[in-house]
This record gives structure tokens, C-alpha cells and sequence, in this order.
């Protein structure tokens, strides 16, 4: 072991007893704890976290917390009771089982495969490539360039994997012959990759977000399915909104800062700067010519599926819900009568709030997303057939590599929610608000769980870990916090959370994405990280304190994001008017 693996474990395990003897020392104690609360409730979450950090492998490290939590709900009461370790491992036994057995898990599994499969055979028919070629007739120079990489990228929004590979590959000669960096490259990629994925209502991660979520909405207080809080959360996803805004911001002032700053002066020079990597050009995608027809009809097909049915399932639900209490007001007193229902067909369709509202009652969101699932890859193989001719074989390795990319994300959904099991047994949440409670500030509250979620996701390199670490034990405090009512500070924290996650995915050097995009782009893995940091950590520095923090605060999540754009406006004036930087055009 080397002088900093040692370090590293000495000072993780050091954070590690000090938290928990923080807990030992903050934990309720006699009459005061009439809930039966233990300050090692917060063991499992926290072993989740410290092993993820030191062996970087998140199945691992959830399997792990979820073994101990199972056992630490039984032993600790009889330790040297046989019958205490039997009844343990036989709660570890019903923690997975209860997880792999619930409808609603069921149905977001079975989401997973075939979005992943349809992804695949959009790939080898050439979609993709097909939207690529289109946009080439655009690009005249080096703003162009960027420019349709970045538009290319929030329209590969299905997938970060995807985005990043397709994107980066096809880009990458075009980008060169207008003299953008390859590290240029590679931060558009990866700026448009996992942040797109992360907010459309449509991708590989709105299931993972959508199921932890679910989870949470069953508690008493919430009663919100996990689309509704999906949607609640958008508004205060202000890294995601926030980069992107920087994005295009950046391409237009043409002014770059920092290690960016220095990669572009080099491609002036060559096109063979520090950051690039010939040798890496054999991993370039590879995919026969193809159509963009192959790629819209199934991905329009998919969102109009899936938005019908979520309309269907709601307005009904909603009419339902008005005609029964329209008949109940005709013999009720008013004193007797419940709240009235939202009048959906007063609601013009054109407006948020009209589809707030009808996700939010739809009942069978699981349903329908699996339903559009199967009806996107339906539609992607009947378009690689009838307009690319698709082989049987081409379909086959399609379905191997989807199955095989579904995988991950499932294990990690299986492993987060028993995790989750195990931490409600312990009544980690109680624990953590008995202590938190009146120490902590509820506007404080999510700024802080962006912070932790940021450490601890590029600490990690996994955003889907961090979100299936934090979100069963930070939001039920969010709740408390909240009075026990689904309010103001539940809504910004989960967007923090999903937020802080994908800041980490998007710039840590240990990210399969952050990876991908360096790798797709030709571009040397460390110059990628050490040029893009500064971005990410620029507008990670607004969305935390000028955006959550006056959200926090009351103000309106709106104002907030008008705050931080205007604040990164005058940043870029002030660089453009004043700065050094040469023009990337």
C-alpha cells in the first residue's frame, strides 16, 4: 500500500469515527427517547458512503451497508444470542426479497431493458448518425461547430452512454478541421451528456430517479407518486439548468478561462495539443451510414406513448375525482364536505400547471413508461428494418448489449432500495431528524445536501450511488423539516440531491461518463478533468449560493435561476470586455 492509499483510508476512517461519535453523542436519550432511536442507525448509510469512496465500487459498497444494517436491526439487542444472528441475516433475506417482489419495483425494472435495447438499435441502424449529418450543413465555423455539438447533445437526451459516445465520435473531425480543442470538445459532451439525461422526462435515468422517488412518495406527508415529485423537483435543478445556460453562453461570448483557455491557444498552433490522444482514434464509434428518421420516429413515438398515456391516466382520474364531489355537495353540509378536487377542465392544456396536475394523479405512471418503452423499441425496429435494412444479427447483438447495459442500473435500484428497507427498520430518518431538529435550519437544509451530494458523488464517480445513498435517508429529514408535510424545503432538497449527484458524475475523474466523453473525444482522460473543473466548479459555486440558498430563503425558484444566469451574464461581459482570452473563433 502506497504512502496515499494509506493516507486515504487513515483519513476516511478517521471521518468515519468521529461521525459516528458525533451521533453517539447527539443521540436522544432517556424519556427524550420514546421512539427507541440508536445513534448506529446511521452506520449503514454511512458505510454505503466510505466504502464507495475507498474501493470506488458501488454494488459492492450497497451490498455491504445493506448486510450490516440487516443485521444491525437484530444483534445489537441479544449479540451473543444465536437466535439474534439467525433472525439478522433472515431480515437481510427479507429486505431483498420484499424489493424484488413489490409491483411498483417490478415495473420500473422492467422499464430498464428495453429502453436500453431501443438505444442499441437506434446505434447500429444509424440514426443517430443520420441527425448528425444534418447538422453538418449548418456548421460554418468554430461557434458553429460547438454549437451543434452542444444541440446534439440535448437531443441525444435518451441516454448520457449514448450521448457521449455518439456525440463525441461523429463531432470530433468536424470540431478539429475549425480548430476546437479536443478538451473544448470533450466538456461540451460531457456537459450535455449526464445533465440532459438527468432532467428529460424521457431517458435511461428517469426511471432510476423516478423509483427512488416512488419510494419515498408512499411515506405519510408526501402521498406523491415519483413522477410528481420528479416534476416538483425540476424547477430547483439548477446545476443541470445552469450548466447547460453556460454551455451556449460560452460558445456565444467565444471567451474561455483557466486550463480552457490554454488548450485553445494550442489548437491555433496545432491540432495536436497536450490534450489529444491519436492513439485513441481506433475506439471511435463505428456505425454504417443511416437516416434520422431511424432515430425520430422512435424517440417521438416513445414521448407522445408515454405523455398519452399519462394524460389519459390522470384527466380521467381528476374527472373522477370532480363527479364525486359534485355528488357529494348535493346532500353534504359544507362543513362536512372535503376539498375541492382541481377542476382539470378549467385548466387550459397549454399550461404547467395543467400537466402538473395530471401526472401527478396519474395512478399508473409505471405502467405507461414500460408500455412506451416496448413501443419505442417496436417502432426502432421496424424503421432499421424497413428504411436500413436491420439484419437479425445486428438485432441480436442490440439486444445482448442493451441487456447487458441494463444490468448495472437495476443492481444498483435492487441494492438502493433494500438499503432503504434496512435504513427504515433502524428508523434511520427518525434518528437523523431527533438530532437534526432545531440545530439545523430548514433553509440551510438543502444547500448543505447539494454540498454532500457534490462530495460525495465526485469523491465516488457515481451519481446513480449518491442518489440511492442520500435519497432514502436526506429526504424523509427534508420532510420533518418541513413539519411533516411535503412543502417548500422536500421539493429543493430532492432536486439537490439529484442535482449534486450529476455534478459529480459530470466532472469526476472516476465517472464512466466523464470517461466515455474524454475517450469518445480523443481527448487524454486527466487534460479533460483539469480543463472542465473549473466550468463545473463555477456553476456549481452559483447554483449553491445563488440559486438554492435564496430558494431556500422564499424566493421564488425562477428569480433564482434569473439571479445566477444574470450573474454568470456579467461574468462573461466582463470577461469579453476586459478578459485576455483570445477569441476560440
Amino acid at each position: 500500500m502506497n504512502s496515499k492509499t494509506f493516507i486515504k483510508f487513515a483519513v476516511a476512517i478517521i471521518v468515519f469515527v468521529l461521525i459516528c461519535a458525533f451521533a453517539v453523542y447527539l443521540a436522544p436519550r432517556g424519556e427524550q427517547n420514546n421512539l427507541g432511536l440508536v445513534w448506529y442507525s446511521i452506520i449503514p448509510p454511512l458505510l454505503a458512503i466510505t466504502l464507495a469512496f475507498l474501493t470506488r465500487h458501488v454494488l459492492l459498497s450497497l451490498g455491504i451497508a445493506v448486510i450490516a444494517g440487516g443485521l444491525l436491526s437484530k444483534v445489537p439487542l441479544s449479540p451473543l444470542s444465536a437466535t439474534a444472528w439467525v433472525e439478522g441475516l433472515a431480515s437481510i433475506r427479507g429486505c431483498f426479497a420484499g424489493t424484488v417482489t413489490d409491483t411498483s419495483n417490478l415495473l420500473i425494472l422492467s422499464f430498464i431493458p428495453p429502453i436500453f435495447i431501443m438505444i442499441e438499435v437506434i446505434l447500429v441502424s444509424g440514426g443517430f448518425n443520420g441527425i448528425i449529418n444534418w447538422l453538418l450543413k449548418w456548421i460554418k465555423g468554430a461557434k458553429s461547430a460547438q454549437a451543434a455539438t452542444a444541440i446534439m447533445g440535448i437531443l441525444c437526451f435518451i441516454d448520457d452512454y449514448t450521448n457521449a459516445i455518439i456525440v463525441g465520435s461523429m463531432m470530433q473531425p468536424i470540431t478539429d478541421r475549425h480548430k476546437v480543442s479536443r478538451e473544448k470538445l470533450a466538456f461540451i459532451v460531457d456537459a450535455t451528456s449526464a445533465p440532459i439525461a438527468g432532467l428529460a422526462v424521457i431517458s435511461t435515468w428517469i426511471t432510476y430517479e423516478v423509483g427512488l422517488l416512488a419510494d419515498i412518495g408512499k411515506r405519510p406527508g408526501i402521498d406523491k407518486s415519483g413522477y410528481a415529485m420528479f416534476f416538483d423537483a425540476l424547477s430547483f435543478r439548477f446545476y443541470c439548468l445552469l450548466m447547460i445556460v453556460f454551455v451556449f453562453m460560452n460558445i456565444l461570448a467565444g471567451r474561455d478561462f483557466g486550463p480552457m483557455k490554454a488548450a485553445q491557444k494550442r489548437i491555433r498552433r496545432s491540432i495536436s495539443g497536450n490534450g489529444s490522444s491519436p492513439n485513441l482514434d481506433r475506439q471511435k464509434l463505428k456505425i454504417k451510414d443511416g437516416r434520422a428518421i431511424n432515430a425520430l420516429i422512435p424517440l417521438v413515438g416513445l414521448v407522445l406513448f408515454h405523455l398519452s398515456g399519462l394524460w389519459f391516466d390522470g384527466t380521467s382520474r381528476l374527472k373522477a375525482d370532480m363527479l364525486n364531489w359534485q355528488a357529494q355537495s348535493v346532500n353534504a353540509s359544507i362543513e362536512s364536505m372535503p376539498a375541492k378536487p382541481v377542476d382539470i377542465e378549467a385548466i387550459s392544456p397549454l399550461s404547467w400547471v395543467y400537466w402538473r396536475e395530471v401526472i401527478s394523479n396519474a395512478k399508473n405512471s409505471h405502467l405507461m413508461l414500460v408500455c412506451a418503452a416496448i413501443f419505442g423499441l417496436t417502432l426502432a425496429l421496424l424503421c432499421g428494418r424497413f428504411f436500413s435494412g436491420l439484419q437479425f444479427s445486428s438485432v441480436y447483438v442490440s439486444f445482448k448489449r442493451g441487456i447487458k447495459r441494463a444490468a448495472l442500473p437495476i443492481a444498483i435500484l435492487i441494492l438502493a432500495w433494500s438499503l432503504k428497507s434496512t435504513c427504515d427498520s433502524l428508523k434511520t430518518d427518525k434518528f437523523l431528524t431527533a438530532i437534526l431538529a432545531g440545530k439545523v435550519s430548514s433553509y440551510l437544509f438543502p444547500p448543505a445536501l447539494f454540498l454532500v451530494a457534490s462530495i460525495v458523488s465526485f469523491a465516488t464517480g457515481t451519481s446513480y450511488g449518491t442518489m440511492g445513498i442520500l435519497i432514502p435517508t436526506a429526504i424523509p429529514v427534508a420532510l420533518e423539516l418541513d413539519g411533516g408535510t411535503y412543502g417548500l424545503t422536500t421539493m429543493i432538497s430532492v432536486g439537490a440531491v439529484l442535482d449534486g449527484a450529476i455534478f459529480g458524475d459530470h466532472c469526476s475523474p472516476i465517472s464512466d461518463t466523464t470517461i466515455m466523453s474524454s475517450v469518445a473525444s480523443s481527448c487524454d482522460l486527466m487534460e479533460h478533468v483539469r480543463t472542465q473543473l473549473p466550468y463545473s466548479l463555477f456553476v456549481a459555486g452559483l447554483a449553491l449560493l445563488f440559486a438554492y440558498l435564496p430558494s431556500a430563503l422564499g424566493l421564488g425558484p425562477g428569480w433564482s435561476f434569473v439571479l445566477a444566469v444574470s450573474l454568470m451574464g456579467c461574468f462573461f461581459i466582463v470577461l469579453f470586455k476586459f478578459g485576455k482570452a483570445h477569441n476560440t473563433c
